[in-house]
């Protein structure tokens, strides 16, 4: 199985949709617990509508997302608090359900993980991929910022 993650610190939507395209991304998975953003165009709704003018699918898993202590932690970067607390939360059963949608989803085309922060080692994404998909190729896409 091949994943890539993907974040948009920094960047355009216009940016961000090119990079997913120019890699043959078919599916984004918003993994983030609040799908809102300050930042233009990553907001959920209008996120998805941007990426369905551009061909690419997306599905919203909230399960996934960091909950506020491992968030406030990997503001911090306090990652040994954010591996703890994404731990629990990859336990609980909603979280179990859509990780095992995402394996399929991600066994059946492209798929990006998306997040906010450009560094994966920084995020969650690199968490769930290590739990959940530990045989996976990884290839982690970086947008030039604006």
């Amino acid at each position: 199985m091949n994943i890539f993650t993907i974040g948009y610190e920094g960047v355009t939507q216009a940016a961000f949709i090119a990079t997913l395209k120019a890699t043959g991304v078919a599916l984004v998975a918003d993994i983030r617990a609040v799908p809102l953003s300050r930042r233009p165009g990553f907001s959920k709704n209008i996120l998805a509508n941007g990426l369905k003018e551009a061909g690419i699918d997306y599905v919203g898993l909230k399960a996934l997302g960091t909950p506020p202590a491992g968030r406030e932690a990997a503001r911090r970067g306090d990652h040994a608090t954010l591996r703890t607390v994404y731990a629990a939360q990859l336990d609980l059963p909603e979280a179990m359900v859509q990780a095992a949608q995402l394996q399929e989803m991600a066994g059946e085309r492209p798929t990006a993980l998306l997040c906010f922060e450009r560094d994966p080692q920084g995020c969650h994404r690199s968490l769930l991929i290590a739990s959940v998909m530990p045989e996976a190729a990884v290839t982690d896409l970086f947008v030039d910022p604006v």
